[in-house]
């Protein structure tokens, strides 16, 4: 062989070598792009579960009576909330037993152009009816 060929690469050799690592790295920022997009989207889910979770709260503090209905609540960090209460059926209860309500805590917020929701539903015994 000559001296000339061993010296170092060819042109074609380089543009393969560089296409080659093009493709890696539009792969690698796909991937970073997609963990970014996941990791604000648990972000804003843990935050709507935080409020959900403290509006529930109000209701096994007393702050919120049982009445059937629903609360609205204004804007907390980009997310409206409400706060429902469903009377549940009362078969086979006698008079003077607790009337069990469904609380649904509702969150909605809007996330890169779409509206998401959060629902945590719970049961509570309010006061007996007659």
């Amino acid at each position: 062989m000559s001296r000339a060929r061993e010296r170092g690469f060819s042109l074609l050799e380089a543009v393969v070598a560089f296409a080659i690592l093009a493709l890696a790295l539009g792969v690698l920022l796909e991937i970073f792009s997609r963990a970014s997009l996941a990791s604000q989207r648990a972000a804003m889910l843990a935050r709507a579960s935080a409020l959900a979770e403290s509006r529930l709260a109000l209701v096994d503090g007393g702050a919120v009576d049982l009445v059937p209905g629903v609360i609205e609540g204004g804007e907390t960090a980009g997310m409206r909330w409400s706060l429902a209460v469903i009377p549940l059926a009362r078969a086979g209860l006698a008079a003077g037993d607790p009337q069990p309500y469904r609380v649904e805590a509702r969150v909605r917020w809007v996330e890169a152009g779409r509206e998401r929701r959060l629902v945590l539903p719970t049961q509570r015994l309010g006061a007996p009816l007659p």
